[in-house]
């Protein structure tokens, strides 16, 4: 044998003695196994393994994964289901500064004048008393809030508490007299004021509750701050590591760049608002530790939005400007003013109100666009929906994106609490117009719908799979603030079943896999972010949670009684369930 052939034959013997066991494994920050791994890909597979470095995921598998990279972190998840984390497509943020109490948690008219009289002996005789999220169906009274019940609690301090949704409130009388609201006042431009049997103002104002608000001291920026950082850590408690914020605007920036000037000397711009600027600012300083953020901008007319140097994806991996939304079409059922096509049930010739002309409402779409920015405006009634498809359509047809195909603007309507007529849907679907949907206003506000809508309307309250299945219509997840919390939307999307029990619109369900993936890719997919989350693939970002239970198989009270154990964004554990 030659030298060349003994040399060859002895690094093919030596290759083939080398034991597989003690070649290298590759170094990784994490590695979960033993779960049934949720991958919400294209074809929806099932792993045990996932491995996770940099921030990003760089294998899914079998517990081979084990065997190959080695990492300085290890999670046994125990046979529990890890999937992405839910990216909810609509959510207003409300922290509670230093004037609120929290009705939200509240159970009882009772309880509410308890928290009320409570913070006005903190606060003192004429300080303002406000908070946000009572609802009269989480209440023993089974009713709403009235002048009568605050002023029982507060003579002496002005009280405004807005009723969950944000589409009313109710004031006491001290603060109705300060806003110079009596029996004869007219009703506000797209608002109802509320009267009792006498005449006088019940205390209830729908949609306008601004007409008294615009009195209340503002918070500052540096007051809310930490509040918010709170309220955004409480996301990642329910599994939310990505969210577009539809509350923001760009009201702090430069004069001359979109920003407006204070009215007087000293006086703070946007008071204590999270804005996009104050948002990057935050979110540089907290790192990881919130979830991701989309932000809407509010339509802050031509002239402030051909200024501001920036629209739609600008921004990075978490904070990035999202739609010019939620720019409200008309209201909602929580005032209830959300405008429809007929007559609200018990009410004759009342249809709720739109906000805007047809004229008025082509003219900001068409802005928007020419400026290159993506569209969600919020349309809850059938009748603010028409309206609104018809601006988009008008505007998508006639005015060209040169950055994007004209089946690719990924434009959308907001809420689509009402289904709207076929033709409606079939332009929708004909020019790629999506839904941002929030399946657990069926659940939330069952006793709104039963009381307002006809027997149709109320079946087919915020449809899934008439407009997804029958249209095509593209559909993201998300939950507003009724209450915040995915698994009781995914509850409402499978079932269509209220808390009385009732199922509403069977047909309207879809199941749990479609689900799943409405509040995970469809929701990345809806910023453009596809590429980067929504799944869990390699390459793709770590944003993981691990559910108390199998959502594929469990009854689907475990939607309403489970929890999410752990959550995880870019790759960091940043909630564990106590």
């Amino acid at each position: 044998m030659n030298t060349a052939k003994r040399t060859l034959a002895a690094l093919l013997l030596g290759a083939s003695l080398i034991p597989v066991a003690v070649q290298a494994k590759e170094a990784v920050d994490l590695i979960l196994h033993d779960g049934q791994v949720l991958t919400v890909d294209a074809a929806f597979s099932m792993r045990s393994a996932v491995a996770v470095r940099g921030g990003r995921i760089v294998a899914t598998g079998g517990e081979d994964v084990l065997d190959r990279y080695s990492a300085r972190q290890v999670i046994d998840l125990h046979g529990a289901t890890l999937l992405p984390g839910f990216i909810d497509t609509h959510l207003h943020p409300i922290p509670v500064g230093p004037s609120d109490i929290n009705p939200l948690t509240a159970h009882s008219i009772v309880e509410i004048q308890a928290m009320v009289r409570k913070k006005a002996a903190e606060l003192g005789p004429g300080k303002w008393i406000t908070g946000y999220g009572w609802q009269e169906a989480a209440l023993a009274e089974k009713r709403n809030l009235t002048r009568a019940d605050l002023d029982a609690a507060a003579p002496n301090n002005p009280v405004l508490l807005v009723r969950a949704g944000a589409h009313s409130a109710t004031a006491n009388s001290m603060a109705l007299k300060i806003a110079g609201i009596d029996r004869n006042t007219p009703d506000p431009k797209g608002g109802l004021i509320e009267h009792d049997a006498t005449g006088e103002p019940a205390g209830v104002i729908r949609e306008r509750q601004d007409i008294v608000a615009r009195f209340i001291p503002r918070p500052t920026w540096a007051e809310m701050k930490a509040p918010m950082i709170r309220t955004l850590q409480d996301f990642l408690a329910l599994g939310i590591t990505s969210f577009h914020d539809a509350s923001g605007n760009i009201d702090d920036e430069p004069v001359g760049q979109g920003g407006i000037a204070a009215s007087k000397p000293g006086e703070e711009v946007a008071s204590g608002q999270m804005t996009f600027a104050r948002a990057r600012a935050l979110y540089a300083e907290m790192g990881d530790r919130l979830p991701r953020l989309t932000m809407y901008i509010s339509y802050p007319g031509a002239d402030r939005l051909k200024a501001f140097p920036h629209h739609t994806g600008y921004g990075d991996d978490r904070v990035r400007l999202g739609a010019i939304g939620e720019n409200l079409v008309d209201g909602g059922f929580t005032g209830p003013t959300a405008w429809l096509l007929v007559d609200y049930k018990g009410q004759p010739g009342f249809r709720g109100k739109g906000r805007y002309s047809d004229a008025e409402l082509q003219d900001m779409v068409d802005t928007a666009n020419r400026l290159g920015w993506q569209m969600g405006l919020h349309c809850i009634g059938d009748a603010a929906i028409v309206q609104t498809v018809n601006a988009y359509a008008r505007s998508l047809e006639t005015i060209p994106d040169p950055a994007h195909a004209p089946d690719d603007r990924r434009w959308f309507t907001d809420h689509f609490t009402i289904m709207p007529p076929d033709a409606t849907m079939a332009t929708m679907a004909r020019d790629h117009i999506w839904i941002a949907q929030q399946p657990n206003f069926l659940y939330n506000l069952e006793n709104r719908y039963a009381a307002l809508l006809d027997d149709w309307r109320l079946e087919h309250n915020n449809p899934i799979a008439t407009p997804a299945h029958k249209f095509g219509i593209f559909m993201a997840f998300s939950s507003d603030n009724l209450p915040v919390g995915p698994l009781v939307g995914l509850y409402a999307a499978i079932t269509r079943k209220g808390p009385s029990g009732t199922v509403h619109g069977a047909e309207e369900a879809v199941g749990r896999a479609e689900a799943i993936r409405m509040y995970t890719a469809n929701g990345a997919y809806l910023s453009r972010e596809e590429h980067d989350k929504g799944t869990l693939e390699p390459g793709k970002l770590a944003d993981m949670i691990v559910l108390s239970f199998d959502p594929l198989t469990a009854d689907p009270q475990g939607f309403l009684d489970g929890h999410v154990a752990m959550t995880f964004v870019g790759g960091k554990q940043v909630y564990t369930h106590p």
